[in-house]
C-alpha cells in the first residue's frame, strides 16, 4: 500500500505519519502517544489522520475519536501561530479574568476555541494554567503573561501582531 494514499474526509500527507506508526501501532496502550505525536506533525488531528491511526492500530474509529476527545490537549482544527490560553481558575476568575477574555475576544473577534480568519492567533480557554500568584494571567505559546489587566493583554496581542507583519 501506498503511504502517502489519502483517506476520504482530509488530504493530510499521511506519509509522516507512517514512521510513529511504524513504531508504535503494534505496542499495547499507545493510542494516546500516537495521538500526541500525530498532533505535532500536524498541528491538530485532521479526520483522515484518525482514520489512519485506526486502521494501523486496529482499534475502531469510534474508539480512536473518543480517546482523542475525552482529553483536552487534543486540536480538532488548525490553530493559529500564537496560542493563546487564557486561564479561567478560582484566582484569576476572581482577579478579573472575564473582562481579560471579553477584551481578547473584541480585540481579536473570535470566541473562545476559535483562530482568526488571518491564522495568527488563537484562542482557549483553560481551567487552570498552574500561575496563581500572576492572576489573571494568560500564556502564549508556553509563555506566561501575568498580572492581566484588559488593557495590558490587547496591548500584548498588538505587540505580537505587529512582529508577525514586521
Amino acid at each position: 500500500m501506498e503511504t502517502t494514499e489519502r483517506l476520504p474526509g482530509g488530504g493530510s500527507d499521511l506519509s509522516l505519519l507512517e514512521p510513529v506508526l511504524d513504531e508504535y501501532a503494534a505496542v499495547p496502550g499507545s493510542l494516546i502517544t500516537i495521538l500526541q505525536h500525530a498532533q505535532e506533525i500536524y498541528g491538530f488531528l485532521p479526520e483522515d489522520v484518525m482514520r489512519r491511526v485506526a486502521e494501523r492500530t486496529g482499534v475502531k474509529p469510534a474508539k480512536v475519536l473518543g480517546v482523542a476527545t475525552f482529553y483536552t490537549q487534543f486540536r480538532f482544527k488548525p490553530v493559529g501561530k500564537y496560542l493563546i490560553m487564557l486561564c479561567q481558575g478560582t484566582a484569576c476568575h476572581v482577579n478579573g479574568s472575564e473582562l481579560v477574555l471579553a477584551a481578547v475576544k473584541d480585540e481579536l473577534g473570535i470566541d473562545d476555541g476559535d483562530t482568526t480568519e488571518d491564522g495568527l492567533f488563537s484562542l482557549k480557554t483553560v481551567a487552570c494554567l498552574g500561575c496563581c500568584s500572576l492572576s489573571p494571567v494568560m500564556m502564549i505559546n508556553g509563555e506566561a503573561y501575568g498580572s492581566l489587566t484588559p488593557d495590558k493583554a490587547v496591548k500584548i496581542l498588538k505587540e505580537l501582531r505587529g512582529g508577525a507583519n514586521g
